[in-house]
């Protein structure tokens, strides 16, 4: 029987790419270029990809045997949906497997900016002794604003009340009385933003979040709000960011997604009240291996016509 052939362009565990060798022909052509990529997608039936590769209506059209398009973690504004509707593609992802991943990272940013832990890293290292300037706040009793609360807000959520915060959370696609089971006070988005004292973000990059926070959101929040968000480049309008970092309104924010990636040197990035990291939100050696194997699976169940349990379109 002729094996299924799968190229991988980003990358996989090991973990991963052992199981789908015992079924399938896999080519891991990591860093893989968009014009080679268009050359070589003709000659396989699925592709695994990770945030960089963009799988464009164009790699779509070309993969004329292509059935299926694995993402190794959650999010999936890298592919386009609807062409792969077009041509019965079928898209899946990993979402359970970099969950508590991003949770960690998340509240590892909420006290890095309570407590100016980079700052004073930076100030030790060139090496200034400063205490006086790296008065910072605690977390214990201040209110933590969760702006979607699916399986990443929740985790964050339950860090936050061990130590001792307030969650409040909003989320329109969940009840009021499962937000109240999940560990959270359901409340509006008006009076979310007047509340807290920090506000995390997990929201999928949509047409309706594109740019969710900007200049209004910035106007209704609490004065000297922290602001973190590991969740999808292009949520914040980070000009705005700016500009609320620069009056004061916002007193900090930790960003591990950006609407360009890499962003470059920009105004956000360079701000000496942001700290930035390089989407490292999936990036523990746990998390990876969990992916690549959650999409091995999930892309061989796929190519045989089995039951999925992440089908996204």
């Amino acid at each position: 029987m002729t094996k299924f052939k799968i190229l991988i362009t980003d990358g996989l565990d090991e973990s991963g790419q052992s199981i789908l060798r015992e079924f399938a022909e896999v080519d891991d052509r990591n860093g893989i270029s968009a014009d080679e990529l268009l050359k070589a997608v003709p000659e396989y039936d699925a592709l695994i990809v990770r945030g960089r590769t963009k799988v464009t209506a164009s790699v779509m059209e070309a993969g004329t045997r292509l059935k299926v398009v694995g993402r190794a973690g959650v999010g999936v504004d890298n592919i386009e949906l609807e062409a792969a509707k077009l041509r019965k593609i079928t898209i899946i992802n990993s979402p359970m497997s970099t969950t508590l991943a991003v949770a960690e990272l998340t509240f590892g940013l909420l006290l890095a900016l309570a407590r100016e832990i980079p700052r004073a890293d930076a100030f030790m290292k060139q090496g200034k002794w400063l205490k006086k300037e790296l008065e910072g706040v605690e977390l214990n009793g201040k209110t933590l604003g969760i702006i979607g609360f699916g399986r990443i807000g929740v985790e964050v959520g339950r860090r936050a009340a061990a130590f001792g915060m307030n969650v409040v959370a909003y989320d329109p696609l969940i009840p009021e009385d499962e937000i109240k089971q999940r560990g959270a006070e359901p409340v509006s988005l008006q009076d979310l933003y007047a509340w807290s004292d920090f506000i995390s973000l997990h929201l999928p990059l949509t047409v309706q979040t594109r740019d969710f926070i900007g200049p209004l959101a910035f106007s209704q929040m609490k004065d000297g709000v922290r602001l973190v968000c590991a969740a999808r480049g292009g949520i914040i309008d980070e000009a705005a960011l700016v500009e609320a970092l620069n009056s004061g309104k916002i007193a900090g924010a930790a960003l591990d997604v950006f609407g360009q990636e890499p962003p470059g040197l920009t105004e956000a990035v360079t701000h000496p009240r942001l700290i930035a990291t390089p989407h490292i939100g999936a990036q523990t050696a746990e998390a990876q291996s969990r992916a690549s194997v959650d999409i091995a699976n999930e892309v061989l169940s796929a190519l045989r016509g089995e039951a999925l349990r992440w089908r996204v379109a």
